[in-house]
């Protein structure tokens, strides 16, 4: 059996380059805007609220649920909790 070796998770488990890509960036999000609302100390009622989710959406977030937010989607919520988003683009390797 060969050993392979990747970049990152997502190159192991989506299918193609492009999806690995978008996922890379969705978990990055997800993972400064969940720090990000956990740092304020307050209930996922009133984080909710400050975020215009539902208390059942915010708790997607905060447990990691990827699958239910889009890029898009993550980058507004980026933008709501104060963050700046950025996008680094490379030739491939």
């Amino acid at each position: 059996m060969e050993r392979q070796s990747f970049v990152n998770v997502w190159e192991a488990l989506e299918d193609t380059p492009a999806e690995a890509a978008n996922m890379s960036m969705r978990s990055a999000l997800l993972i400064a805007i969940e720090q990000k609302v956990r740092s304020w100390k307050v209930t996922q009622t009133e984080a909710a609220a400050r975020l215009g989710l539902t208390q059942p959406r915010l708790s997607d977030l905060l447990r990691g649920r990827i699958a239910n937010f889009s890029l898009d989607a993550l980058v507004e919520l980026a933008a709501k909790v104060g963050l700046s988003v950025r996008l680094d683009i490379a030739d491939a390797a």
